[in-house]
């Protein structure tokens, strides 16, 4: 303000000098006095309009934001100009920072593993992700702005979208749901803001599929171990009120052991699943020796086929070849009861005199291939994709008839699993089946004939 203050008094005084030294040296005192009278008012008009000249720049460039009119350095209106300056870089920078913060904001959203929608207070969508677009099938171009109503159709969501009542989510079909692939998502609505909502989709097909297993699996157990309990209890029962003979007796007693044998060996892979499940991989310290394997094999596999089929020509006939000299590196205990198990299923499910071979085979990555090929009654494909699944048996009855838990294909997959390999199974009803672990090459070692 003192620049501003001196500058009107210098350009008047200027002025008047000027208006006192424009007349001449004879003129009366008066005139003089009225001439620089007449030039301090000349001089501070000239300031005014210099003055005024600067402001209008200076809101000329407030107005139309362009610098090149407001070029001052000094005075009010210079320092005005530097402050303005200086606030909208600050707002600028602010406003910079905002725009990071709410695209941070979108990013973070975008890679959510859960579907987000912002809708509108008319119900309306501004703005939405890629798991969203693939929940619902939105696109960008065609579905902003859209009312979320127009676009989502399922009955159960229209009724909980209108309902207004937010306080738990809404289960409904996916986009993508078939008869072969079910999908499931859990739709939640937030309210948020000036009436806004705040939609959070989530793919549960895999946590109701889990749930389900889990039912299953409690009704299996349930039922798995009520059957023996239920035959032991009258067999108890007839022991106690009846009087028997001596081979009654013993007969009762021998199904007794049977029912209680099953029920250990239920309640054994039961805990071989659970400690398959929660422990860590095996490395590759301990080593299973294939030939060896295979003769162990082949005698469990006779004295099973001998114990379902103990008419000598009804036994099938065991091909075993340990041609293949070679180690498989990792926990043998597991490996050994994978290989058993399916050893054993093809002689439980292959009738009298059928045939079963089991190989193994070097593949030309490195990888081994053990095998187990039976000439029993076949799978059907629909079958195929569920066998390992916990207590899934296609044909049940002769599962029970044969000894069989359900569980043994469920171990073998963990087990191949937790080894890095493969399992496959190929199946012609009326054919027969083939069963394959394929060992990756990293656990293989390949030895000198014994």
């Amino acid at each position: 303000m003192f620049w501003r203050f001196f500058s009107f008094v210098a350009c008047q005084l200027l002025g008047g000098l000027a208006g006192w030294s424009a007349t001449s040296l004879t003129s009366p005192a008066s005139s003089k006095l009225a001439a620089g009278l007449a030039g301090a008012v000349l001089g501070g008009g000239v300031w005014f309009l210099i003055d005024t000249l600067r402001g209008a720049r200076l809101l000329r460039w407030l107005r139309v934001g362009d610098a090149s009119h407001a070029a001052m350095s000094t005075g009010m209106w210079g320092e005005i100009l530097d402050r303005v300056r200086r606030l909208i870089r600050s707002r600028e920078q602010i406003s910079r920072d905002h725009q990071q913060r709410l695209q941070d904001f979108l990013a973070a959203f975008q890679a959510s593993p859960n579907g987000v929608v912002l809708l509108d207070v008319q119900g309306q969508i501004e703005w939405f992700n890629q798991m969203a677009a693939t929940h619902f099938g939105f696109e960008p171009e065609r579905d902003l702005l859209q009312h979320l109503g127009n676009l989502v159709r399922d009955p159960g969501f229209a009724a909980y979208f209108s309902g207004r009542d937010y306080r738990s989510d809404c289960v409904m079909l996916g986009r993508e749901d078939t008869v072969e692939r079910p999908v499931k998502l859990s739709v939640h609505l937030h309210p948020y803001g000036e009436g806004r909502l705040l939609l959070l989709s989530r793919d549960i097909t895999a946590v109701e599929q889990a749930e389900a297993m889990r039912r299953d699996f409690v009704a299996n157990v349930s039922h798995e171990i009520r059957t023996p309990l239920t035959v032991l209890a009258g067999f108890v029962e007839t022991l106690q009120t009846l009087p028997l003979d001596q081979s009654e007796r013993e007969r009762y007693l021998a199904l007794m052991a049977q029912q209680a044998g099953r029920m250990q060996t239920l309640v054994s892979d039961l805990l071989t699943l659970s400690r398959l499940e929660g422990s860590p991989p095996p490395g590759a310290y301990e080593t299973l020796v294939l030939p060896t394997v295979l003769r162990q094999l082949e005698q469990e596999g006779h004295a099973l086929s001998a114990l379902l089929n103990p008419s000598p020509d009804r036994r099938q006939s065991l091909v075993f070849d340990a041609a293949l000299c070679a180690e498989i590196t990792g926990a043998p205990n597991e490996l050994l009861s994978a290989l058993s198990n399916l050893v054993s299923n093809a002689i439980r499910y292959t009738p009298g005199g059928g045939e079963i071979r089991v190989r193994t085979l070097l593949l030309t990555d490195g990888r081994v291939e053990f095998s187990v090929q039976d000439s029993g009654p076949g799978i059907a494909p629909e079958h195929l994709p569920r066998l390992t699944e916990r207590f899934y048996r296609v044909d049940r009855s002769r599962s029970r008839d044969t000894g069989g838990t359900g569980l043994g294909l469920a171990i073998v997959k963990h087990v191949v699993q937790r080894h890095g390999a493969e399992l496959k199974i190929e199946s012609t009803l009326g054919q027969g089946s083939t069963f394959k672990i394929i060992f990756p090459a990293g656990r293989v070692r390949l030895t000198l004939p014994a």
